[in-house]
């Protein structure tokens, strides 16, 4: 088996403190004989010291150009202006990249040759989304916990308690989604005790949704009519809509948002692909949320690098079988991984994916 140089960067996205690979997948890498270059401190936001990825057998290096020399980059979210020059011909990167988003980011890859491999449309046989289901989880979580955080007057928010307590009204959450995340957010949101309602236009998952928490919650079939009629009333509307790479459709309008109580709360997950929020533009941890039309809003594209040990975990739990594939066999493990396969986004100046090509077909045709 021949031997691949994988290179793990430092995020630098702001307050990133998820990392490629833990400490036990550089040993499982290590020991098919491969080499990981760590940088210095990659790990130490997530719990992980520099210590046990030596003795895992990583080589720690102290730059960020020695790392991204290597042949296979495992890293968690897409490569930042600041490192495009780093990309080159001949090189795999493997990470989240949510190209919809960004047109810049997406010419950038083209213009390197780097071959860029997406965990987020990486597709198993049934449809489902491997890795990207543990992040979504994780955020459809976090969206709850943070909307009521900053339902608090002290955030800006309308005071409300989405629990309530005898003889107050519980919290209004409305989920737009019912997928991974819409699910997990609806699951904190019944166990704090709020009122729930989520929209979906899948009847089959609304019967499942209806099955798990039964008259704890609400489920209505996705409609213009009925957002526009649950949506002023919400104290924590939740945005989890996911459309394989491409944005979403926006089924909140500005003229919507300015119906919603003063105070009230938007935390839109699916930012990273652009949202389903009109008003909603991606924030960071640092500065999170913003007023708009009396409504605070919260647009923070990577939320589970908040829970970074959990994240990293949950994230390399999914990603390692894929990694060791890619190590063993170079890029014909997309030969006989279909799933993997599906998460071949742009290969030698080209896009490849057929829901990236549909959102960028100018740049389809002319590279």
């Amino acid at each position: 088996m021949k031997t691949v140089d994988i290179g793990v960067p430092k995020e630098i996205k702001d307050r990133e403190f998820r990392v490629g690979l833990t400490p036990a997948s550089v040993r499982a890498l290590c020991d098919r004989g491969h080499r990981i270059f760590v940088e210095t401190q990659a790990g130490v936001g997530s719990g992980l010291d520099d210590r046990e990825y030596e003795e895992a057998g990583a080589a720690i290096v102290t730059s960020a150009a020695e790392v991204w020399q290597r042949n296979l980059i495992v890293k968690v979210k897409e490569p930042l202006p600041e490192e495009y020059h780093r990309l080159r011909s001949g090189q795999i990167v493997f990470t989240y990249f949510h190209f919809a988003a960004s047109r810049e980011l997406t010419e950038a890859v083209m213009q390197s040759g780097t071959t860029a491999i997406a965990y987020e449309t990486v597709r198993g046989h049934d449809g489902r989304l491997p890795l990207l289901a543990p992040m979504s989880a994780i955020a459809g979580r976090l969206s709850v916990q943070f909307g009521a955080h900053f339902l608090e007057k002290t955030q800006g928010g309308s005071g409300v308690l989405l629990g309530g307590v005898p003889g107050v009204r519980q919290g209004r959450v409305v989920v737009l989604g019912g997928g991974v995340v819409g699910t997990e957010a609806v699951r904190i949101a019944v166990g704090l005790g709020a009122r729930v309602q989520v929209f979906d236009v899948n009847v089959d998952r609304l019967t499942h949704l209806e099955r798990l928490f039964g008259s704890r919650i609400e489920t209505r079939y996705s409609s213009a009519a009925a957002i526009e009629t649950a949506v002023p009333e919400a104290d924590l509307l939740i945005g989890a809509v996911l459309v394989l790479g491409r944005r979403p459709p926006v089924l909140v309008s500005r003229g919507l948002v300015e119906r919603m109580q003063p105070g009230a709360v938007i935390v839109d997950v699916a930012v990273d692909q652009g949202g389903c929020v009109e008003t909603l533009r991606p924030t960071s941890h640092t500065a999170p949320t913003y007023v708009e039309a009396g409504v605070v809003h919260y647009g923070v594209p990577n939320m589970p690098g908040a829970v970074p040990y959990t994240a990293t975990q949950a994230l390399n739990n999914s990603t390692l079988p894929y990694v060791l594939r890619l190590a063993d066999q170079g890029l014909a493990a997309l030969d006989h991984d279909r799933a993997l396969a599906e998460g071949l986004n742009i290969r030698a100046g080209k896009i490849v994916h057929p829901e990236v090509r549909a959102v960028f077909p100018d740049l389809a045709e002319s590279m």
